[in-house]
């Protein structure tokens, strides 16, 4: 045993010896030979660099001369110079960096190598596959020596470490070009399935006909912005937006709450549909007709495929997470966010509020078109709307949004909720009363008009409905047969009516989410 520990120590002395990688450690994953080659054929060949441009950055190659190589072509390539040895060679004089790749001879060298670029796409991609686990090995090492240092937190070393990973998967996310006959056979099964709906929607109903008839629905992939001042009722429309499409049309909805809790939502439901003010709700001071009412149409949300996430400071990537199984595990066709400012991107630095707010705007995209469902987030504006005077002055512009005009570039959709009433506005220029009316203005449509729809607000119930929406109610005829006015009035608490046992969001602390 030990003269074998000998002999191999000799042979490792030895200079004919080359030890491997796996006898004294790891090399990082890289494919030299296959740079070469792929440097030497975009030299080679006049189109080949088109082909890898898409696919290749300088930083994907290991070998640091390749590395500046490959940044003298980009240069070139950017200039709509040609890219061939010799002037490749004179990018890198102007760059100041020819001897530090080798000189002249090197480039030729790479070139004398290659016959063709006719696998050039195949190379390229083993090695982009390469960089990206180079990268992989980078962001775990750095978050496992995190890890052991006991000063760090663990919450924020988690949400560094998923921002981390997401810069490294949005590199690999890449959707080839695909012909435009199945494209059509898609578009004709949407519109035959828009068709065959009775209401004629293409999209996700919202229950405001007017507002539908605008929109044909919440389109699939597209990303809605719903702005306001505070005290509008941003809120209070997305509530009752989820009643309508939950309750009335079974349609799976997620909400994520960053300012309300779980059991707060639920308290505006409550008042939403039992039409029981807020205060009441909070203080449990119901008069017993409002007992039997609350117990009446609290069987509505019951059962609702209403999902419910009140995680606050949720980040872009959390959100990216849950959403994703959201839909797989509950078939989710739309994801509610109130409100965008409060999300963050932790685990990557920024320059700016706006920037991030900018790259949380983008991610929302992209993740309404990954999943192909609406995104709807609201966000806030800002005071300029203060400012202003008359109703047209109080009209929400899509300059007023707040913190980064990015949320106006990358939605397909901004609505603002306008009150006239909330100004002490009460008529129209044509005299028409505006108490208790609420406008949601369509600011921009990227897939149609644009256009305002007006509905009413019951301000003490958080409700919008249709304007010509009739009181019509069953439990309506149900309170018609309690004759005895007094008894709404009693002083003293009444006996809880049984209710039906509920639903998992309503027990226990509140955080009984399904992810």
């Amino acid at each position: 045993m030990e003269t074998n520990t000998k002999n191999s120590r000799r042979k490792a002395h030895s200079n004919n010896f080359i030890p491997t990688a796996n006898e004294y450690g790891k090399l990082p994953p890289q494919a030299v030979e296959l740079e070469e080659d792929v440097l030497g054929a975009i030299m080679l060949e006049k189109d080949a660099y088109s082909i890898v441009s898409d696919i290749l950055r300088p930083e994907c190659f290991y070998k640091d001369t390749h590395v500046k190589i490959f940044t003298a072509i980009v240069d070139l390539a950017i200039k709509q110079e040609p890219i061939d040895m010799h002037t490749v060679t004179e990018q890198l004089r102007k760059n100041g960096q020819l001897d530090e790749v080798g000189g002249a001879y090197y480039i030729t060298m790479l070139t004398a190598k290659v016959a063709s670029a006719a696998h050039i796409e195949f190379h390229a991609r083993i090695i982009a596959q390469k960089y990206l686990a180079r990268e992989l090995i980078r962001v775990s090492s750095e978050i496992q020596s995190k890890a052991f240092d006991e000063r760090t937190d663990v919450d924020d070393l988690m949400q560094e470490a998923e921002g981390m990973l997401f810069k490294v998967s949005q590199q690999n996310v890449k959707k080839d070009v695909v012909q435009i006959n199945p494209v059509i056979d898609e578009a004709i099964k949407r519109i035959q399935a828009a068709a065959n709906r009775p209401e004629g929607l293409s999209g996700v109903q919202t229950g405001f006909h007017a507002l539908d008839k605008v929109t044909s629905g919440w389109q699939r992939s597209d990303l809605i912005i719903i702005a306001a001042r505070p005290a509008m009722g941003k809120t209070a429309f997305v509530l009752s937006m989820t009643k309508n499409m939950a309750v009335d049309y079974n349609t799976p909805v997620a909400m994520f709450s960053l300012e309300m809790s779980n059991v707060q939502l639920v308290n505006r439901l409550l008042m939403n549909v039992c039409e029981i003010e807020g205060e009441k709700i909070k203080n449990g001071q119901l008069a017993p007709y409002e007992w039997e009412q609350l117990d009446y149409r609290l069987k509505k949300l019951i059962d609702a495929p209403i999902y419910l996430d009140d995680t606050p400071s949720l980040s872009v990537f959390e959100l990216r997470t849950k959403a994703r199984r959201l839909v797989k595990e509950h078939n989710v066709k739309i994801l509610l966010i109130d409100y965008l400012q409060l999300m963050n991107a932790s685990g990557m630095n920024f320059g700016s509020r706006e920037q991030e707010v900018s790259m949380i705007s983008r991610s929302l995209k992209g993740l309404a078109k990954e999943l192909d469902i609406p995104i709807i987030a609201l966000s806030q504006l800002n005071r300029s709307v203060e400012g202003r005077a008359g109703n047209e002055g109080k009209r929400p512009q899509l300059s007023d949004l707040r913190e980064s005009g990015a949320i106006e570039q990358d939605a397909d959709m901004v609505c603002f909720i306008h009150r006239p009433e909330y100004y002490k506005i009460t008529e129209d220029a044509q005299g028409n009363s505006l108490l208790g009316i609420a406008e949601i203005i369509i600011a921009k449509h990227r897939n149609g008009a644009t256009d305002d729809v007006q509905l009413r607000f019951k301000g003490q119930y958080a409700k919008f409905m249709n304007r010509d929406d009739e009181e019509q109610d069953e439990y309506k005829g149900f309170v018609s047969k309690i004759s005895n006015e007094d008894s709404f009035n009693q002083q003293a608490a009444p006996a809880m009516p049984d209710f039906p046992t509920p639903p998992p969001f309503l027990s226990g602390s509140g955080n009984d989410v399904p992810f």
